[in-house]
C-alpha cells in the first residue's frame, strides 16, 4: 500500500536543492541534521544503501562500467584515521565505522560513479587504507 504524500512549494524547493547536491555534500547535510536535531540516519541510510545495488548489478553487466563498489580490503596502520575519514565520506556513526574497517574487506560504497569512487578511493588511501574499485 503506497501512502500518497501532497508536497507544498516550500517542500518542492527543498527537493529541488537536493536533487542538485552531490553525494558528498548529501553526506555533509545528513551529519549537520544529525547534530542539529540529535538524531542519527546511519541505520536507515545503511539498509537503503544495501537494497539499492542488488538489481543495477545485472543491468550493468552488458554496458560500459560507469558505476562501481568501493570496496575496503585493508585499514593499514593507521586505522583510527581511516575511521575517521570513512566518517567524514560517509553518514557512518563510531560504532558502523569501527565495525567495519574491523571486518574488512568490506563494501563501503555501491554503484558510486567513476569520480565518487576516485574520491574516495584516493581520500582513504592517504590515510593508510588499501581500496579496490569493482
Amino acid at each position: 500500500m503506497e501512502v500518497k504524500i501532497e508536497l507544498t512549494e516550500k517542500m518542492k524547493g527543498v527537493m529541488e536543492s537536493i536533487e542538485k547536491m552531490t553525494v558528498m555534500e548529501l553526506a555533509d547535510l545528513v551529519k549537520a541534521l544529525e547534530e542539529k536535531f540529535g538524531v542519527t540516519a546511519a541505520a536507515p541510510v545503511a539498509m537503503a544503501v544495501a537494497g539499492a545495488g542488488a538489481a543495477p548489478a545485472a543491468a550493468g553487466a552488458a554496458e560500459e562500467k560507469s558505476t562501481f563498489n568501493v570496496v575496503l580490503t585493508s585499514a593499514g596502520a593507521s586505522k583510527i584515521q581511516v575511521i575517521k575519514e570513512l566518517r567524514s565520506l560517509t553518514s557512518l556513526g563510531l560504532k558502523e565505522a569501527k565495525d567495519l574497517v574491523d571486518g574488512a574487506p568490506k563494501t563501503i560504497k555501491e554503484n558510486a560513479t567513476k569520480d565518487e569512487a576516485d574520491k574516495m578511493k584516493k581520500m582513504l588511501e592517504a590515510q593508510g587504507a588499501k581500496i579496490e574499485l569493482k
